[in-house]
């Protein structure tokens, strides 16, 4: 699965460890990535988005009709 919201845009930030040693060696910090199945209405049909735990908190909020817009609004297609 991709590490990118379709909703925020939430991609891997990246940066390095530091051992006790402070020896450094390069990490990913991955966002909470999840696959949700919504309704949406006003296709009749199911949608399955990849969101990150925030772009789900902005899909209860806005509702799905709205993020759906957004979503198409930056290009992706749903």
């Amino acid at each position: 699965m991709s590490a990118h919201c379709q909703l925020t845009g939430r991609a891997p930030g990246f940066g390095k460890s530091v051992s006790h040693s402070h020896r450094r060696t390069s990490r990913r910090f991955d966002p909470n990535m999840q696959r949700k199945r919504y309704w949406l209405p006003s296709e009749g049909r199911h949608v399955r988005l990849t969101l990150s735990a925030k772009g789900i908190k902005t899909v209860e909020m806005i509702g799905i009709e709205a993020a759906v817009a957004r979503i198409r609004a930056r290009g992706e297609k749903v």
